[in-house]
């Protein structure tokens, strides 16, 4: 039986089983690589790539790839620097009805429902003005709860919502 017949019988692709491959020493790159991810910490592989092939060293961006993926190597990203602002501490109220704070509390029925209630606090004399509680509360409604309120007391000189971290 001649050797192409065999290959065809067995399935076997010929030049596959007489492929050697080319071992290269890919020392002197891996060294190089690792000097300019060193000099150049921004750069990604892409970049260090145009950078090696400049001087001759390699051709293929997927072997760049591989090497710099083999070293563990990545773009340093930049911190970002944080806004230093100055915190401003909100004054005391001097008097009733100066200013009012709303704030919402969640909680679930025994029936698996959730259900939200909206608190609104006097922040002098930590008396609370009115609770709204619904299963969905639209901002039409608080809307509608605030001028309630308004009418029934007096007009707060601010309102502050307190908003859950």
């Amino acid at each position: 039986m001649s050797e192409r017949r065999a290959y065809l019988l067995f399935c076997i692709s010929r030049t596959a089983t007489r492929y050697v491959g080319i071992f290269r020493d890919d020392e002197a790159v891996k060294s190089r690589l690792k000097e300019l991810a060193v000099r150049y910490p921004r750069y990604g592989y892409l970049l260090l790539h145009g950078l090696l092939k400049a001087e001759g060293l390699v051709d293929n961006k997927k072997r760049t790839y591989r090497l710099y993926t083999e070293l563990g190597l990545q773009v340093r990203t930049k911190q970002r620097k944080k806004l230093i602002r100055p915190r401003i501490p909100i004054s005391l109220p001097n008097g009733i009805n100066e200013r009012w704070s709303m704030g919402f509390v969640s909680d679930q029925l025994a029936s698996g429902r959730r259900f939200r209630v909206l608190n609104i606090v006097d922040d002098y004399s930590r008396e609370c003005i009115g609770q709204l509680a619904d299963v969905s509360l639209s901002g039409e409604q608080v809307s509608r709860f605030l001028k309630q309120l308004i009418a029934q007391r007096q007009r707060p000189q601010s309102i502050v919502y307190d908003r859950p971290a």
